[in-house]
């Protein structure tokens, strides 16, 4: 039985952020996102200390990734809005300061969203960045092994499972911070997936222009149920993520993702020959369930485990931030480690409508965002999208939606029962690295 003070269990994004800001110096605001009443302030401590330990030295860390295959989580892209300046500008692929949201009808003017930039992070970059960071730190202690268990035990909680090679894994610690998703999402009113595959892509013209982000191009053909989009980071004029993305209540098939992608690269965006030189895909629960905080005396998760995930967009890389900023915060302090909620009441109370009316039809998804993003400024709707609004100008936001099939939703929504949901999807496994190959018109 080896003992620390802290286990992490899980490397992924909400893992890796924790041990980042435990090990980072202490800086100002709320990391990304808008930084708007929702950051945890500045933390305490300055350089890599890592606060105090249960024996009154410094923090001892030890943070649990799984081995390679299907619990580790493929490579993948997070992307969020701030403004220029935050901690990771340095490890980002690309950002953009004007945005696009195109109408089925392909209407849809660029915004721009002075004074914030969205920005994409590849998560190779960010694990390559904070594990050269944790290498130099000595408090922090790194294990491949597969968690089987977390429970409480006397004066903290226990992490068993087994290591990389085959031998046991127990460890006591005074807190454990847990990312690894649930087996069985908790009960909810309505749960849509938000499903997606991308191709990062090189084509053989200059088609691309990368001073601007196509958020959601809505002129792919919508589902019976639900709502899809097109969603377009160009890098360059002739290279881009190029993502085919539903909000439906199941995920479809391998086939028909890449279905989707060349009927969207080919007939809608009309690009001719290109290269497809890497893949990502992933599902994100859309969901008004209630995540809890804690899950023992000594055992909270973090990330999207724990409500991180904005539940109405599906981003969680933000959210994740300000809640693992808040616990490192915590914890060089000597405080009980709770993460806050990543959103507020307000702005869940409204996700949860939303969700609704798109799960009941009543509101058409596709003209329902092509709409806000018509007639709310870009800044404003990034900003309430990321739960950094007051009251009066949530309200007005509210205003330019359906307002009659949104408020019999919101007179709905108490008298619904929570149900059971029969698990937590999880991603698809991670391919090997694709081999490059053509698609497109000769």
């Amino acid at each position: 039985m080896s003992r620390t003070d802290v286990v992490i269990v899980g490397a992924g994004a909400a893992g890796l952020s924790l041990a980042h800001w435990l090990t980072a110096p202490g800086t100002p605001g709320s990391g990304p996102g808008t930084g708007t009443g929702t950051g945890s302030g500045t933390e305490r401590g300055t350089g890599t200390g890592g606060g105090t330990g249960t024996g009154g030295g410094p923090l001892d860390v030890t943070l649990v990734e799984a081995p390679g295959g299907p619990l580790r989580p493929a490579p993948r892209t997070w992307c969020y809005w701030e403004p220029p300046g935050g901690p990771y500008d340095h490890l980002l692929t690309a950002s953009w300061d004007r945005l696009r949201v195109r109408a089925p009808d392909g209407s849809g003017e660029v915004r721009r969203t002075d004074p914030l930039r969205y920005k994409m992070l590849r998560s190779t970059d960010f694990e390559a960045a904070v594990g050269a960071r944790l290498a130099q730190v000595p408090w922090i202690h790194r294990v491949t092994a597969t968690v089987d268990t977390v429970v409480d035990s006397p004066g903290g909680a226990e992490v068993v499972g087994t290591r990389a090679d085959g031998s046991p894994l127990r460890l006591r610690a005074r807190w454990v911070l847990d990312s690894r998703p649930p087996r069985v999402l908790p009960p909810a009113r309505t749960v849509l997936l938000q499903h997606f595959r991308g191709w990062f892509v090189t084509t053989d013209d200059p088609v691309f222009r990368p001073g601007t982000a196509d958020l959601m191009d809505f002129r792919t053909p919508q589902p019976d149920r639900g709502l899809s989009f097109g969603y377009v980071l160009p890098t360059g004029t002739r290279t881009a993520l190029v993502e085919y993305t539903e909000f439906s209540p199941g995920v479809i098939g391998d086939a028909a993702y890449d279905r989707a992608l060349r009927h969207y690269l080919g007939t809608v965006l009309g690009v001719g020959r290109y290269t497809v030189t890497g893949t990502e895909h992933g599902v994100i629960p859309m969901t008004d369930a209630r995540l809890p905080r804690r899950t023992g005396a000594s055992v909270f998760p973090i990330g999207a485990a724990g409500g991180a995930t904005r539940p109405a967009t599906g981003y969680t890389f933000a959210g994740t931030q300000r809640q693992t900023r808040a616990v490192a915060a915590a914890l060089r302090s000597g405080r009980t480690p709770l993460p806050p909620p990543a959103h507020g009441a307000r702005s869940r109370a409204m996700d949860a409508v939303l969700l609704r009316a798109l799960d009941t039809g009543r509101v058409g998804g596709a003209d329902f965002f092509a709409r806000l993003f018509r007639t709310v400024p870009t800044p404003v709707l990034l900003r309430f999208l990321d739960g950094g609004t007051g009251p009066v100008r949530d309200v007005s936001i509210g205003l330019r939606t359906p307002v009659l099939p949104m408020l019999r939703t919101a007179l709905e929504l108490p008298l619904l029962r929570r149900r059971p949901h029969p698990g937590a999807p999880a991603a698809p496994a991670s391919p090997p690295p694709p081999t490059p190959h053509r698609e497109g018109s000769p």
